[in-house]
């Protein structure tokens, strides 16, 4: 079931966000200090591009640097992202069949607004929930 939703997905908005999240990361990566954003815009992007069986953790060893990091990627890439969530989250609820990835979308909002210090994670894999 989960390829069959993952198939549709990535038909419908996956491969859209996908792109979103692979300009953003090029553009990040132009300069040596946005080398980490971009690194985590090309990491959240494959897990927009194929979303159904995976989930995202919180690194218990993140930090203060994550931290500030979130911050700066909320500024330069994570409130365009997340709007482009909303916007296909919505879109998608339009109709009885795409509110399952309306809903998908609506998880990826809180990953794109921060990213660092989350780990994305195979749903049936044991420790999941860390």
């Amino acid at each position: 079931m989960k390829t069959i939703l993952n198939v549709i997905w990535l038909i419908l908005s996956g491969f859209w966000l996908f792109l979103g999240y692979l300009a953003a990361g090029i553009i990040l990566c132009i300069t040596i200090i946005g080398i980490p954003f971009g690194i985590a815009a090309f990491r959240i992007g494959i897990y927009a591009l194929w979303p159904f069986g995976y989930t995202t953790v919180e690194r218990h060893d993140a930090g203060a640097p994550s931290c500030v990091g979130n911050v700066l990627w909320l500024v330069l890439a994570g409130w365009w992202l997340a709007l482009a969530h909303i916007v296909t989250g919505i879109a998608m609820c339009i109709t009885i069949i795409g509110i399952p990835f309306g809903i998908a979308n609506f998880k990826l909002i809180p990953i794109s607004l921060f990213p660092l210090g989350r780990e994305i994670v195979r749903t049936d894999e044991p420790f999941a929930g860390r």
